[in-house]
């Protein structure tokens, strides 16, 4: 029971720190979209227009992607909270987190492309 008790709580640790990695991405993607108004103002062409639009329309998905992932860790809190440690429940945790680490390791990665376009985009426009 304790070993299953450290386990569960690992599991709630990493769903905090994922929890703040979104936040963190999320407040990035604002501070980008206010980057990207800033070089529509400069009306720079055509060209720059489409790039901005393709931008706006990847971050409006990413926070998409990103309210998925916060409400499947937050039912995932609550599911670790509401456990009563029966015989074999810990299994079924670390078979869900895993698929959810998997997703996050995605978004993770993704976010991280996008960001690295987007600051190439920015060298190059600001």
């Amino acid at each position: 029971m304790e070993s299953q008790l450290v386990f569960l709580s690992d599991l709630n640790f990493n769903l905090d720190v994922w929890k703040r990695e979104l936040k963190f991405q999320e407040s990035e993607m604002d501070y980008f979209e206010e980057k990207l108004e800033e070089v529509a103002l400069r009306k720079l062409g055509s060209e720059v227009d489409i790039q901005l639009e393709k931008f706006q329309n990847k971050i409006i998905r990413e926070k998409d992607v990103m309210g998925h992932l916060r409400h499947r860790i937050r039912m995932k809190k609550r599911e670790l909270a509401q456990t009563k440690f029966e015989d074999g429940s810990e299994a079924k945790f670390h078979e869900k987190q895993v698929l959810l680490r998997e997703e996050m390791k995605t978004f993770i990665k993704m976010h991280y492309q996008l960001k690295e376009m987007m600051m190439d985009f920015f060298l190059k426009y600001l």
